[in-house]
């Protein structure tokens, strides 16, 4: 398990119910905001609302908000990631393609094990929901920060 995957489940847990129930509803503003860790991000990172289940169930997520040109670093998930961009304009990129833009509305996938980054344009700030699934209690593999250069498409 990682940092951040640690990160977000001892957000949850602070907030889960000691008997679980069939339903369970987190109430907004039962957890705190949390800075994206400078190690996985550039920039200024918000991360809101995260949710991770228990196994048998695998999936976890939160919503992310960049501000102005903070991004993930380059990273991969084991069973793919799901962004569903609710404000602002981003951009997405998977190694070695172009970078695209990404605009509210949009619901962008990235499939199993592609190595891409995802973040804010320059002077527009952006948030997205993020949804992945965890192998080993791991949804995520953090690579190496995306360079000026490859943020900026070159």
């Amino acid at each position: 398990m990682n940092l951040l995957s640690s990160t977000l489940l001892s957000m949850v847990a602070a907030t889960a119910p000691a008997d679980p129930a069939p339903i369970q509803i987190a109430r907004a503003g039962s957890t705190p905001s949390a800075a994206g860790p400078a190690d996985y991000f550039t920039g200024t990172v918000r991360i809101d609302a995260p949710f991770q289940r228990a196994a048998p169930a695998r999936v976890g997520g939160a919503t992310v908000t960049f501000e102005p040109g903070a991004r993930t670093a380059w990273h991969t998930h084991p069973l793919g990631q799901t962004l569903i961009v609710t404000a602002g304009v981003g951009s997405v990129q998977e190694w070695g393609k172009p970078v695209q833009e990404i605009r509210p509305g949009d619901i962008v996938w990235i499939a199993p094990r592609v190595k891409h980054w995802h973040g804010a344009k320059a002077t527009v700030a952006m948030t997205h929901i993020a949804i992945a699934e965890a192998i080993d209690g791991s949804p995520v593999t953090w690579l190496e920060q995306v360079s000026e250069a490859q943020y900026n498409g070159g």
